[in-house]
């Protein structure tokens, strides 16, 4: 059996027989001093980088191929993202639903999931209209609008990883 040195950790026996470090609860002036050093962050940021990416993304489709049907190709496959994600950051922070369960941690997952499901169908519906709402559609421009506009979720995580290792 390993010994622990009670000063610098507690831990405890597990059933398996590793050692596990003991649950600590924090104390109110703890958790309030540990939110204050983590990083803002806001949904309605995350959007409107998604919808400057999606714009810039059309109108350098138009210019690149000088065909109309490529640049709203481009922005329809931006708009399938960005439309249900803003639809989704309102329902988890401006809707009466989220003003009622914010006090509720188990309320508050359920009501991401429920969030994300209907995020998740709006998607499928646009993608599914996409040949009847847009003329002479380019799926290989509606592709490319999609994965550039999802790929802002990605730039923000790295954004704010680095942020964070600067800081700590």
């Amino acid at each position: 059996m390993q010994r622990v040195d009670p000063e610098s950790q507690t831990q405890a026996e597990g059933l398996d027989g590793e050692q596990e470090i003991e649950f600590k609860p924090l104390t109110r002036e703890e958790a309030l001093q540990w939110r204050a050093s983590q990083p803002r962050f806001s949904l309605w940021r995350l959007v409107g980088v998604q919808l400057l990416v999606g714009l810039s993304s059309g109108a350098l489709a138009w210019l690149f191929t000088q065909s109309v049907s490529v640049a709203w190709s481009v922005l329809y496959g931006a708009a399938a993202v960005v439309l249900p994600s803003a639809l989704m950051a309102y329902g988890l922070t401006s809707s009466a639903l989220s003003r009622l369960l914010a006090g509720y941690a188990q309320a508050a997952f359920a009501g991401f999931l429920l969030w994300e499901g209907v995020k998740i169908m709006l998607v499928v519906a646009m993608l599914w209209s996409a040949p009847w709402i847009v003329p002479e559609l380019n799926w290989l421009g509606l592709l490319a609008g999609l994965v550039l506009v999802l790929k802002v979720y990605w730039f923000g995580f790295w954004i704010q990883t680095r942020r964070a290792n600067l800081n700590g």
